[in-house]
Formats: structure tokens, C-alpha cells, sequence
């Protein structure tokens, strides 16, 4: 291969200069990427993407024939509708569980911080604390912040298993969302309880009503993003401290030529926050220099890297598709993970080169990886021992193999829903008055992941650039984020790029047209965000100009995300199919039926330029409805 057609190929894979870069790297040197396995894939199965496709039990497989041939119903008589949905609950599930035993761990360490068993944590936002415990009943004057702890983390964990029937959390939401959920019957009862019975309902002989089916989705989507994922933002708040704006840098240029490299990746702060502490250790810096290093540079990845971004300004090289590519720079000594979206193909990438892969969960080994459990009790002991691992590898790093680009590019993330509102005087009027006055015409949410069926972050660049020049305000989470901020867009001087209202408002706050509110888990923030300004004005969720995309989305997680949003009342726009589009009822009532419950509803569109157009038309409804 030519080296103008490395160059080509690597400018159709990914937007980000660095990334390219790195690309063309992988080419030359033959290692294996995420792009030439998906290759390698072509054709994908057309039953699969249409959801025609059912393995849920030993009569099967069974496919159904999307043009209407013999094989209209499986083995047991489930007709394309009932396998289409239950595959897309089943999908919703996973992800539904993902972050919600996210949750669920960042709760239990609450508590052993609380009762004096977690080594190097401790509580660091006391007034959050309060906050949620007056949420929850507890009662907080003269007491000391780890009892308070102790009872709100136990008052959290029942909720996973709760008789009460209610989320607390979920009281969050304006009155007018709660009475939609009660009215359908989505209302979530507890977070582990919708996954199980989904997970029930899913079983052949069970739920055969494709409209009951995605009712449940709604219901089991409605406590990951109200339960599961909002416990883990707030409780991880709790520990590690809301996060307020700070600036820092990305790109693969974030790593070093001359320091230790250790990327930290997965999506639990747990492990990473206490590597980012115990880095600090005067004897591992020794030690680093004795090994010939000038220091230890941590980078983070994908959600943790957003986690520790906006909480400890730690410079975060790259999202999903960037994992394989950082290793690749020859310049990494350790990549430790915790769990979700990490590549089971990364210990062979790195075999390729001198890196550590260390794997820390129960859940998440990986065959080729190094495994060190890490665990609470000895959280900094583990965390330690970690990076003593990746300074005794510098040696062997190849410098004959090493290339890091250039030229890293700021960015300024941390803007919580605590922060955006005292930044706006402790209420919501000002940006109301904005809205309002049509300086900015509304707000949109772009999440999720990257995905190869797309130029590498194509889709979360060109959307969120398309958006803002229309005056309407974009927040991100997740993989968008980091999109965005190795375009630039995460920035002050963005609002250059902004239509004139909305580039007004940014330059008098000093903060960009594009707002980085966290992890992927953090989607819960942009929730709170919509509700408290429902609230504010006296409406539901569903009446706000807003509205939610995921243009590149890979994960389960995302069709949870997304259908909490919906369930939520915001419109959201997916760029990559769900595997919905074998049953014409599923696809309609997920596109339009839903409309009549919520006020919203879910869109495809692969082009961001036309769902730019979606999003505008549906803000512009809800204005004209609000009479503004």
C-alpha cells in the first residue's frame, strides 16, 4: 500500500488529525484496528440488522423473512413484532444493567467510606450529601457527614430491590412527566426489579404484545436513567466532588515522549480517581526517574477519562475508537481498565508493542491481559502496586517505534447541573428569558458513542457545529464530548462559530457553545438539567424546545439512554438504525405512536445536516406550543 493511500483511508476512518495519524501508523506497521475487522465483516447479516432474528431458545434459531415469504412466524408462532421487541428490550436490558451495577458499586463504596473500610476514600462533597439525604428523609443537622453517608447509601441500595414501588430519584422529575409514567403504567418500581422482569418478560411463552413489551422498556430504561445511572453520578459526585468548570487538553498528542504513559479506561471512577491520587506519591515519582522517565503522565479514555477530565483536569486521549490507536503510539506502558467498551482485542494490540494491559474486575478479564483485582479495602495498596507495574516497563519501551502527534487541543469541561445554575444566578430565568426572547431557541443533548459504520466522530462534530449556528445550546456527554473537544468546540472561542444570540450569551458567561457534562452515566445530569427548568416553568419535560441525538451509537447502553429520554419526553434523533426495521408496527410506534403518550418520540436520520433539521422543526413545535 501506497503512502497516499494510507493517507486516504485513514481520512475516511476518523476527522481528528492525531487520529489519522496514528491510523496510518497501524497500516504501516500491520496491526489489527476496529476498522479492518469491521471490513472483514462485510456483509453483515441482514436478518440481524432488521431484528428478525431469534435465539432465545433450543427450537431455534428462528429468522423471519422481512418480504413476506414462508417463514412468517418462529417455532413457537412469535411473529416479527414480538421477536423485533423483545430483541430490542432484551438489548435495553444490557444496557439498563451496565450502568446500573455502575451504580450500584459506587453506592457500596459510599458506604465503606462511610464505616471506615475504604482504604485512601473519603467524602468530598459535603453539601451534595445534604442535598440527597433531605431527598431521601434523612436527617442531616448535627450529625456527622459518614453516618449521614452510611444511611443514604443503605437508603440508595435498597432501592435496587425496593417493596415501596417508587424510585426516590424519579421524584425528580416535574409532575406532569410523573402523571405521563403513571397514566402508561411506566412509572419505574426499582431498578433491579424492571431488569428481572424484562428479562422474564423476554422468555418464550411469556409476553407476545409488542406494544406491552415496549411499555416494559420504557419502564426498565426509566430506572437506569432516574435510578442506577443517577445514583452513580451523584454518590460518585459525593466521593470525588461535583464537578466545576476546568480546562485541560485532548487528543492522542496528550501522551509523552519523555514520562511514563498510563491510560486509564473503562467508565468507573473507583479504580481511576485513586491511580490519579496515589500518582502523586513522592517514591513512585523516584522511581519513575530511576527508570529513566522525567514523570508519570496520566491520560485518560472513553467515560473514565471523562470522569477523571472533569473532576481532576486529567488530559483525555481519545474516545471508543481511540483505544487500539493510543497503544499503537508505541508510547504506552500500562492501559487499565475497569469495565464497558473496552476491546477484547486490546491485549493482542498490544502485543504488538512493549504495553501492559491490566485488567481490575471480577467482570471484565480478558485472556492476554495482566489481572490485579482491585478492591476497595485496598484501594491505594492496589492502585499503588498498579503503577509501580507500568514504571518498571518504561525500559522496554521501542523509541524507534514510538510516534506521538502534535499540537493537543484545549478544551473546558466539568459543567454540572449545580454549576450551569450558579453560574446563572441559582436559577434558571436567565437562560428562560433567553429561550424565550429567541436569543437562544433551545437546548439539544448529543450523546453516545463512536461506531465504525461512521467516519470517527463525523456525526457529533458536524451536528453539534450545525446546531449551534442555529442559536440553539448543546450539551454532551460521553464519547460526543470528547468528539467535540478534539475539534474544538469545548472552548470559548467557539461561540465564533455560534449564530449570533446564542454566541452572545456564551461570550458574556466566558463558556462555549457546546457545554461537557460528563461520563456516559452523566446523561442523568442533562435529565436534572430538563426537569429543574420544567419545574421552573410549570411544565413537563416533554413541553421544553429540547431534544436529544446519538449520531454514532454502538452500545446497549445507548438504546437505554435513549429511551429514557424519549420515556422522558424528549425527542431524540439516532444516526446509526436500531434493529427495529423488520417490524413496520415497532418502527411506527417507537417513531410516531409514542408521540401520544409522551410528547415525543425517536427519529433516524444518518446525515447530521437533516437531523439538524429534525431537531430545529421539533424545537420550533415546542416553542410555537409554549407561545414563544
Amino acid at each position: 500500500m501506497t503512502g497516499k493511500e494510507s493517507i486516504e483511508i485513514a481520512q475516511q476512518r476518523a476527522m481528528d488529525r492525531t487520529d489519522q495519524e496514528i491510523i496510518r501508523k497501524t497500516i504501516e506497521e500491520g496491526v489489527e484496528t476496529a476498522w479492518d475487522r469491521f471490513a472483514l465483516q462485510q456483509p453483515q447479516c441482514g436478518f440481524g440488522q432488521l431484528g428478525v432474528c431469534c435465539n432465545n431458545c433450543a427450537m431455534g434459531p428462528c429468522r423471519i423473512d422481512p418480504f413476506g415469504g414462508k417463514t412468517s412466524r418462529g417455532v413457537c408462532g412469535a411473529d416479527v413484532d414480538t421477536i423485533v421487541a423483545r430483541n430490542l428490550l432484551d438489548d435495553l436490558c444490557v444496557g439498563a444493567a451496565a450502568h446500573s451495577d455502575h451504580g450500584r458499586e459506587v453506592v457500596e463504596v459510599l458506604l465503606e467510606t462511610a464505616e471506615g473500610k475504604a482504604q485512601g476514600y473519603q467524602i468530598t462533597d459535603v453539601e451534595k450529601l445534604q442535598v440527597l439525604a433531605t431527598e431521601y428523609g434523612i436527617k442531616t443537622d448535627g450529625r456527622d457527614s459518614k453516618d449521614v453517608a452510611k444511611d443514604l447509601a443503605i437508603g440508595i441500595l435498597e432501592e435496587f430491590g425496593t417493596v415501596k414501588n417508587r424510585l426516590q430519584l424519579s421524584e425528580r422529575a416535574p409532575e406532569p412527566t410523573r402523571e405521563i409514567w403513571k397514566k402508561a403504567g411506566v412509572m419505574p418500581r426499582s431498578i433491579d426489579r424492571e431488569i428481572v422482569e424484562a428479562m422474564h418478560r423476554i422468555h418464550m411463552g411469556v409476553d407476545a404484545d409488542y406494544v406491552n413489551i415496549l411499555l416494559h422498556a420504557m419502564r426498565t430504561s426509566l430506572s437506569d436513567g432516574w435510578g442506577g445511572s443517577m445514583a452513580a453520578t451523584e454518590c460518585s459526585d459525593i466521593l470525588f466532588g461535583t464537578p466545576t468548570p476546568i480546562t485541560s487538553i485532548t487528543n492522542l498528542a496528550t501522551l509523552s515522549k519523555d514520562k511514563v504513559n498510563i491510560v486509564l479506561h473503562g467508565h468507573n471512577p473507583l479504580l481511576s480517581q485513586m491511580i490519579v491520587n496515589t500518582a502523586e506519591d513522592p517514591e513512585l515519582k523516584r522511581l519513575a526517574e530511576e527508570k529513566g522517565a522525567k514523570g508519570i503522565n496520566l491520560v485518560g479514555m472513553c467515560c473514565t477519562g471523562n470522569e477523571l477530565l472533569m473532576r481532576s483536569g486529567i488530559p483525555i486521549a481519545g474516545s471508543f475508537l481511540d483505544q487500539e490507536l493510543a497503544i499503537a503510539t508505541g508510547a504506552v506502558e500500562a492501559m487499565i481498565v475497569d469495565y464497558q467498551c473496552i476491546f477484547p482485542s486490546v491485549p493482542a494490540t498490544a502485543s504488538c508493542y512493549h504495553t501492559k494491559v491490566i485488567t481490575t474486575s471480577t467482570k471484565a478479564k480478558i485472556i492476554g491481559a495482566s489481572y490485579m483485582e482491585f478492591n476497595p479495602e485496598n484501594a491505594m495498596d492496589t492502585a499503588k502496586s498498579i503503577i509501580k507495574l507500568a514504571i518498571e516497563n518504561f525500559p522496554n519501551r521501542n523509541s524507534d517505534r514510538v510516534r506521538i502527534p502534535e499540537r493537543p487541543m484545549k478544551l473546558m469541561a466539568g459543567f454540572s447541573e449545580e454549576t450551569i445554575r450558579k453560574a446563572l444566578g441559582g436559577s434558571y430565568k436567565a437562560l428562560i428569558d433567553a429561550i424565550v426572547a429567541g436569543t437562544i431557541k433551545g437546548c439539544v443533548g448529543i450523546v453516545g458513542c463512536n461506531n465504525p459504520r461512521i467516519k470517527q466522530d463525523f456525526g457529533h462534530i458536524t451536528l453539534a457545529k450545525e446546531l449551534i449556528k442555529r442559536n440553539i445550546l448543546v450539551v454532551e456527554t460521553g464519547c460526543s464530548a470528547i468528539a467535540c473537544g478534539k475539534a474544538g468546540l469545548l472552548v470559548p472561542e467557539a461561540a465564533s462559530l455560534a449564530g449570533e444570540g446564542l454566541a452572545s450569551v456564551c461570550k458574556l458567561l466566558g463558556i462555549p457553545p457546546v457545554l461537557h457534562m460528563g461520563s456516559c452515566v452523566d446523561c442523568s445530569r442533562i435529565l436534572v438539567l430538563a426537569a429543574n427548568i420544567a419545574k421552573e416553568l410549570g411544565v413537563g419535560i416533554g413541553d421544553l424546545p429540547i431534544g436529544g441525538a446519538a449520531p454514532e451509537w454502538y452500545s446497549q447502553k445507548a438504546i437505554s439512554i435513549g429511551t429514557y429520554f424519549v420515556s422522558s419526553g424528549v425527542y431524540t434523533v439516532l444516526g446509526i438504525p436500531p434493529k427495529i426495521f423488520g417490524s413496520s408496527n415497532v418502527l411506527n410506534l417507537l417513531a410516531d405512536g409514542i408521540k401520544g403518550i409522551t410528547n415525543s418520540a425517536f427519529a433516524v436520520e444518518p446525515d447530521p445536516i437533516k437531523a439538524a433539521d429534525l431537531l430545529e422543526a421539533e424545537i420550533n413545535r415546542k416553542r410555537k406550543a409554549l407561545n414563544i
